[in-house]
């Protein structure tokens, strides 16, 4: 292992361990009944210390990685914001209880992330901006380190059939027509949402946030619907804008050799 892999492993972990010691230390108070929102923002930046960490740990354990160039890094940074538009300012809310559901557009440029610029930093971009959404809204802060994970999931998912399965940013290689392999590989990232929102949610509730099984399953069954009508949303959506943005990506020489 090189100096700068070693470097980022002993980030990640440390990250993680104070990500670790800040929810043992704010996990009571955060997750008590009407807690104050500080409290809360303490314990979800501390999960969310705990996934970075683990993730920025991973990526420097591993051997083989390319060197990341700016151009990634900046369409990444721009897909993470229209994420968090997508889904702060397209977003249709629904109350329940103390907590909510939404029919949103953030997942469409999620997918379409992956799709674009591959499936590690368009992961990163979906769960970055998703996550800031949260902790900008009173009623989804809690909820920000489970969005960051399904949503990294989503276009790792993605962005690996697209462009490992089907080398959908290759002309020759291909051997599935693209929009075929377009809407595949879209559809295998919310396919894989509208089984995990619904199942990680629920279980998030439960065990990390205290909440009580009848409403935990309440919540699961009302997010599963929304979760589905945002998937379909998100594949429709998300394969007619990289159809449509394919070519000029190429041209401008921006599309991946992934």
């Amino acid at each position: 292992m090189n100096k700068r892999k070693l470097i980022q492993a002993v980030s990640g972990f440390l990250l993680g361990l104070l990500g670790v010691i800040l929810v043992c230390l704010t996990r009571a108070n955060a997750i008590a009944q009407d807690a104050p929102l500080g409290s809360k923002l303490l314990f979800i930046l501390g999960l969310l210390g705990i996934l970075l960490g683990v993730l920025i740990l991973a990526v420097g354990l591993l051997s083989g990685r390319r060197q990341t160039d700016i151009r990634t890094v900046t369409m990444s940074a721009m897909f993470a914001a229209l994420c968090y538009v997508g889904f702060a300012f397209f977003q249709i809310k629904i109350p329940v209880g103390d907590s909510a559901t939404s029919f949103h557009l953030g997942n469409v440029f999620c997918v379409l992330a992956s799709l674009c610029i591959g499936p590690l930093w368009g992961g990163l971009a979906g769960a970055v901006g998703m996550s800031i959404g949260d902790l900008f809204d009173p009623v989804y802060i809690t909820s920000a380190p489970k969005t960051f994970l399904l949503k990294l999931c989503i276009g790792l998912l993605s962005g690996l059939v697209a462009h490992k399965l089907f080398r959908i940013s290759q002309d020759r290689e291909r051997k599935v027509p693209l929009a075929v392999a377009t809407v595949l590989s879209c559809s295998a990232g919310m396919a894989f949402n509208i089984v995990a929102d619904p199942l990680v949610g629920y279980l998030y509730k439960m065990y990390v946030l205290g909440i009580p099984q009848d409403a935990a399953t309440i919540l699961a069954k009302i997010a599963a619907v929304t979760t589905s009508v945002n998937a379909v949303i998100a594949v429709i959506a998300a394969s007619i804008f990289y159809l449509a943005l394919r070519p000029i990506l190429k041209r401008s020489q921006l599309l991946p050799k992934l």
